[in-house]
């Protein structure tokens, strides 16, 4: 692979493309999305070095949330909305009113014929609902974000057994 400099600023490797011009990942952030202003963007030329200190502590954008994401994810708080069975409070997982009927569903699809419909059907939810819940690590107390898993500060309301015996099971029969 032939590595390229960027063509606004010269640094080099670049490898973003736009308009089939390369780009450092620095340039490429700024650089216009439409044509017009992108011709405009790429005529205004400057030297890497004059932007040395800026691409130094250049995050693309999102990654600066995302590291925060990972950090609280690590120490245990939960990055999204609660799952079935838990409550939110204060970034933590709390169980709920719903917490005994987790543990129901993953037993009766373990000792069921793994029919999904008639379990979704019996506790009303979604297939797809259903599938989330049986695959859920929230269950075992941990945090998955990021394809990364955490301990988490909650209270598991399953085995990890039942857990692993169920993720055999959706394995087993195909199920994703």
């Amino acid at each position: 692979m032939i590595q390229e400099k960027c063509s606004k600023c010269g640094y080099f490797p670049a490898s973003n493309r736009k308009f089939d011009t390369i780009f450092c990942p620095f340039c490429f952030a700024f650089s216009p999305k439409d044509k017009e202003h992108f011709e405009e963007y790429c005529l205004e030329k400057v030297n890497f070095q004059d932007i040395e200190t800026f691409r130094k502590n250049f995050l693309v954008r999102g990654m600066k949330q995302k590291e925060g994401m990972i950090k609280q994810s690590s120490s245990g708080k939960i990055m999204a909305r609660a799952p079935f069975g838990y409550k939110n409070e204060k970034g933590f997982l709390v169980p709920d009113l719903n917490s005994r009927e987790v543990e129901e569903i993953f037993l009766e699809f373990l000792n069921g014929d793994g029919n999904l419909t008639k379990l979704s059907n019996k506790h009303s939810l979604s297939i797809n609902g259903l599938k989330k819940i049986l695959k859920n690590y929230s269950y075992l107390g941990k945090i998955k974000f990021a394809n990364q898993i955490h301990e988490g500060k909650h209270t598991p309301l399953i085995s990890s057994t039942l857990f692993n015996h169920v993720q055999n099971k959706l394995e087993n029969l195909k199920i994703k």
